[in-house]
């Protein structure tokens, strides 16, 4: 299966992202650019930018939803982000993550789950998350046809299991472990992986021993491209930031600003102004006023 081909109307003379395209951004040594995306403004936005990838991550869940993880987010919930930012793009391939608990239990699941990204919400690929297990949920998809992102390191989905929200692969045999695990994704098939929260020096070693795209997000400069939450490097979400987090700007305190100003304008009776009205013919105001005194 391919992103959608061509060249869609509006995009600035773009061509779309494809699965061949980020293949040859890697042979070419040419940084892929991934970032979230959750609705149709922010997936707009990403579009205008010029990325090649974007995410509806389950870090929505956190960001947009307002769970304090990723692991209560449901399938139905980011089925609907999904869609949301589908009709945002033009240009960007569009990667789904799929929600804890929708994948674990079989191929079948992880298959009918997919699916629905696919078919419902315009995805054109889904990520799943770890090595193990998840090497034949990938192997199954990919068979399936539909394409599959991979994602080694620190998998949010199990932080609970891998010591919490920390960085993966400290240690040479821990890092060995990830390396074992992104080339059993890619031999199954995956496309692209992510590693997150990895030392550099780890990164850097593993590296050369895969072939497909590797999107770092906290794993070093040394990566196939990069991937940062939307609400992270805009500075709107105020929860805690890791250590890889750019901070581009702070639109979170211009925002409250401009609301306050809002309410405050509501509340001294200053908006709306003329130019806010809508006027009314001066007879149809006479004539309604008389319609009026008939009450």
């Amino acid at each position: 299966m391919s992103a959608h081909p061509g060249q869609a109307p509006g995009d600035g003379g773009r061509t779309k992202t494809t699965f061949a395209s980020l293949a040859a951004h890697k042979a070419a040594g040419e940084p892929i650019v991934m970032v979230t995306a959750y609705d149709y403004p922010s997936a707009q936005i990403a579009d205008a930018a010029g990325v090649d990838m974007v995410l509806v991550g389950d870090s929505a869940a956190m960001t947009v939803l307002g769970y304090d993880s990723t692991i209560p987010v449901t399938v139905d919930e980011m089925l609907m982000l999904t869609a949301a930012v589908r009709r945002g793009l033009s240009t960007p391939l569009l990667v789904a993550d799929l929600p804890f608990g929708s994948y674990e239990t079989s191929d079948e699941q992880a298959v009918a789950t997919a699916m629905r990204f696919v078919k419902e919400a315009g995805a054109d690929a889904v990520k799943i998350e770890r090595g193990g297990s998840s090497v034949d949920r990938a192997r199954a998809l990919v068979a399936a046809g539909i394409p599959v992102m991979g994602h080694v390191g620190l998998t949010p989905q199990t932080a609970a299991t891998i010591g919490g929200y920390r960085s993966q692969g400290r240690t040479a045999s821990d890092a060995l472990a990830i390396r074992d695990s992104a080339a059993a994704l890619q031999e199954a098939g995956c496309f692209a992986i992510v590693f997150e929260a990895i030392p550099t020096p780890a990164t850097d070693a593993i590296m050369p021993h895969l072939e497909i795209p590797v999107i770092g997000i906290g794993a070093g400069p040394g990566t196939d491209g990069q991937v940062l939450v939307f609400h992270d490097l805009l500075g709107i979400y105020d929860g805690h930031a890791a250590r890889f987090v750019k901070r581009y700007a702070e639109l979170r305190a211009p925002m409250v600003e401009a609301v306050a100003a809002y309410a405050a304008d509501v509340r001294e009776r200053r908006y709306p102004e003329p130019r806010h009205e809508y006027g009314m013919p001066e007879d149809q105001v006479a004539h309604l006023t008389q319609l009026l005194s008939d009450y």
